[in-house]
Formats: structure tokens, C-alpha cells, sequence
């Protein structure tokens, strides 16, 4: 099983290397943060999009 062409050995030795230099009390902070970061960014692309068809009405 691949996700986005890495397979799941290649994300094990992620989330170690993330456990390593981060430490297991602030992976939970650094999900949720990354979380939010995406929600904004998918709702930025959402609007532009929606930005240009109003644009193209006009």
C-alpha cells in the first residue's frame, strides 16, 4: 500500500525521525496545527476559485 508514492516502511521511519526530534508530547501540537494549516488553505483555493467564476459572469 502506497500513499502519494511512499510506502508504509517509508512512514514508519517518518514518524520516527518526528518522534525523535519533536518528542511524543508535542506530535499531537504539531498535527493540529498542520490540520488547521490545510483547512485554511483548502478554504483559500475554494475561494479564489469561486472569485474567478464570479469574475467570469460579469
Amino acid at each position: 500500500m502506497q500513499i502519494f508514492g511512499v510506502g508504509i516502511q517509508e512512514l514508519l521511519i517518518i514518524l520516527l525521525i518526528c518522534l525523535l526530534i519533536f518528542g511524543a508530547a508535542k506530535l499531537p501540537e504539531i498535527g493540529k496545527a498542520l490540520g488547521k494549516t490545510i483547512k485554511e488553505f483548502k478554504k483559500s483555493i475554494k475561494e479564489i476559485g469561486s472569485e474567478d467564476e464570479d469574475k467570469k459572469k460579469a
